[in-house]
């Protein structure tokens, strides 16, 4: 939000409790809860308004989706929105890359990576 801006800004979230140690308390369930319902209504919003990043496509995605992403923002620590937000476009790539894969005739193959697999532990 700029120095001049018109909109109200959303209520900040309260500071994350300390425990005796000085680490922050990770949030509860119901805190993550309300995070990843205002993840999914700012991940609608973008689907619907064709944005699948929206860190490289800010100004768009900010005229089309400013109420839900300041929801987002309000709701989520900023690590996990930053997060979210690049996983979107990392699961956007990989299902482009196997959706190009199966065009081209590849087969998935049965079972997956497992145990014995070269790089992966027993």
């Amino acid at each position: 939000m700029g120095l001049f801006s018109s909109s109200t800004p959303s209520p900040a979230l309260p500071a994350p409790k300390i425990s005796s140690d000085g680490a922050p308390i990770a949030p509860d369930r119901t805190q993550r809860a309300k995070c990843w319902e205002a993840r999914d209504g700012y991940f609608r919003c973008l689907d619907k308004n064709n944005i699948v990043d929206s860190l490289t496509e800010h100004d768009k995605a900010e005229k089309g989706c400013a109420k839900e992403g300041r929801e987002f923002e309000g709701n989520c620590a900023s690590s996990w929105v930053t997060y979210f937000k690049k996983r979107r476009v990392m699961e956007y790539q990989k299902n482009q890359t196997l959706e190009k894969l199966r065009k081209e005739g590849a087969q998935e193959m049965p079972g997956g990576i497992g145990a014995g697999a070269p790089g992966q532990r027993p």
